[in-house]
């Protein structure tokens, strides 16, 4: 018997959170803003013509009396803590989508109220008692489940493709946590090549969606067609991936739950590397010094990054501290107790891959598409390249503050925060001019520098050189040529910061740019140090 899935979604959650911190009643229009546009509004602002879109100026006119606040996951996310503690109260082992949206296996609660409309009927009540207002829905898949719960409706057994058949291909995107980022365009493109519904959507042979239009794309043709929204990976659960944290001092702020969030997530992305897997349903296990245990389970449409899975252990702790903080929650004109809350600060935290997939199932293709969608296709590659080869493995480059070129750059893993190692924008006294070099080589590329007799040129130590430069020599055929122009030396005495010198000071360093006369021609910059040239790095 295939495993039923209710889903409890509550309308314009964001909108109901930020009026629920403003202390405004749920009836209030209020919307919420992103970028200076509306991403949610509650029923009260779109009665007065307020709509997702429109800019924040434009709202304020068509309903003068709407409260505006920007877009917070974590206060979202706080405030849903009190309707997730009711629900759990009810039926255990839900799990949160988003702030907003939840499921959980329907068939326990069925036997136990009688129906699976008694127990839709009995979590409703439960989460209007916290505050909130919610439809829900029950079908075989998942997807299937949150698109009847947007509609009010409970599909038969078997019938999820009939269901979603009738559907507007432009509620494709219209679960953020059920898709992609790419979902919104490939909506639009379907949508101009006359494709109207779910049902014409999943009519269309699978290897024409995955020829043409790539791989998220292929997950939703697996949803239009009510098929199991993840296919079975065929790999158990590694042993050993939880990663766990003893809170010293236990957590009870904000900012120590926002530190320890990117602790624990760094340490489960370092196992689900070693593993060669990703991880899509996560289990935040919290121990508190009453003695009380805590537990929540997040689904997600992709595989968690380590930023992801930061924000989303920051986000539950939040909820947890704030039940324990306020000991109510207060949604609407509804008060109630945050149902499991904590009993005092955290002691232990712990993470726990409850589902994953495989390095193989992580693929995307880098490119096949413009703007955004292919920067953020190409940064999942990434990412999961990373996760296959370890963090160090994938870096990008930060400018930095420095001397020469090679210090001006800082190598950062992808994903860790873009922190260079020195500060730019200082002033670094005997700093290369600009412009700075290109291309560095990947280590030190001796050259020889010569005069017209072939006799090696140094640099003096009144910073000279010891006779006109004429030619390059080098191991490599890109440092080999007549020079056409030369500058310099600058010599650098004080080199207290190089590496190079902390051992050594036999001798002056200084520098020289030099270009060569071939076809094209090639500007190099050269150093001088330890009586030895080195090409430094190349003009483009």
């Amino acid at each position: 018997m295939t495993a039923r899935v209710l889903a409890l979604w509550c309308m314009d959650w964001p909108a109901v959170a930020a009026a629920a911190a403003a202390g405004l009643p749920a009836t209030a229009p209020v919307a919420v803003t992103l970028a200076n546009r509306v991403v949610a509004c509650s029923a009260a602002a779109r009665e007065s013509g307020v709509r997702r879109g429109l800019r924040r100026r434009e709202a304020q006119a068509r309903c003068p009396g709407v409260h505006v606040a920007t877009a917070d996951p974590a206060r979202d996310a706080r405030f849903f803590e009190a309707v997730t503690a009711a629900v759990d109260d009810v039926v255990p082992r839900a799990e949160v989508v988003r702030p907003g949206l939840l499921v959980l296996p329907v068939r326990g609660a069925a036997r136990y109220f009688g129906s699976e409309e008694a127990a839709a009927e009995r979590l409703v009540d439960a989460v209007a008692a916290a505050g909130a207002e919610c439809q829900n829905g029950v079908a075989d898949q998942l997807a299937t489940a949150v698109f009847a719960a947007r509609a009010g409706r409970v599909v038969p057994p078997g019938q999820d493709a009939e269901f979603l058949s009738r559907l507007s291909i432009r509620q494709l995107p219209a679960e953020p946590g059920l898709s992609g980022p790419g979902r919104v365009e490939l909506a639009d493109l379907l949508w101009r090549l006359g494709i109207r519904t779910f049902g014409q959507f999943a009519a269309l042979p699978r290897p024409d969606v995955a020829s043409r239009f790539g791989a998220d794309a292929v997950a939703a043709h697996r949803m239009v067609r009510g098929e199991p929204d993840r296919a079975p990976s065929g790999r158990e659960l590694p042993p050993d991936l939880d990663a766990v944290l003893q809170c010293d001092p236990p957590i009870d702020r904000v900012d120590a739950a926002a530190f320890a969030g990117r602790t624990l997530a760094a340490a489960l992305h370092r196992s689900l590397e070693s593993a060669g897997v990703g991880c899509t349903r996560l289990a935040i296990h919290a121990v508190t010094a009453g003695g009380g245990e805590l537990s929540r389970v997040w689904r997600c449409a992709e595989p968690l990054t380590e930023e992801a899975t930061a924000d989303r252990v920051r986000w539950q702790l939040d909820g947890w501290l704030a039940s324990r903080r306020a000991g109510a929650q207060r949604l609407g004109d509804e008060t109630r107790r945050a149902g499991a809350g904590p009993t005092g600060p955290v002691i232990m935290l712990r993470l726990q891959p409850v589902e994953v997939v495989s390095a193989e199932a992580l693929q995307l293709p880098l490119w096949g598409g413009p703007g955004e969608e292919s920067r953020m296709r190409a940064r999942r590659a990434l990412v999961r390249v990373q996760g296959l080869l370890g963090a160090e493995a994938v870096q990008l480059p930060v400018l930095s503050g420095g001397r020469g070129p090679a210090e001006r750059i800082t190598l950062i893993p992808i994903g860790d925060e873009a922190t260079p190692r020195a500060e730019p924008d200082r002033p670094w006294p005997g700093r290369l001019p600009e412009p700075a070099p290109t291309v560095l080589p990947e280590s030190d590329s001796v050259v020889e520098l010569l005069d017209a007799q072939g006799n090696p040129v140094r640099v003096t130590g009144r910073g000279m050189f010891t006779a006109e430069p004429v030619r390059l020599r080098g191991t490599e055929t890109a440092y080999w040529g007549d020079l056409s122009w030369w500058t310099g030396p600058w010599p650098v005495d004080e080199r207290w910061w190089d590496q190079y010198d902390r051992h050594s000071r036999s001798g002056p360093t200084a520098r020289a740019q030099v270009l060569l006369d071939t076809d094209p021609p090639r500007a190099l910059l050269l150093c001088y140090r330890r009586r030895r040239w080195y090409a430094e790095g190349v003009y483009e």
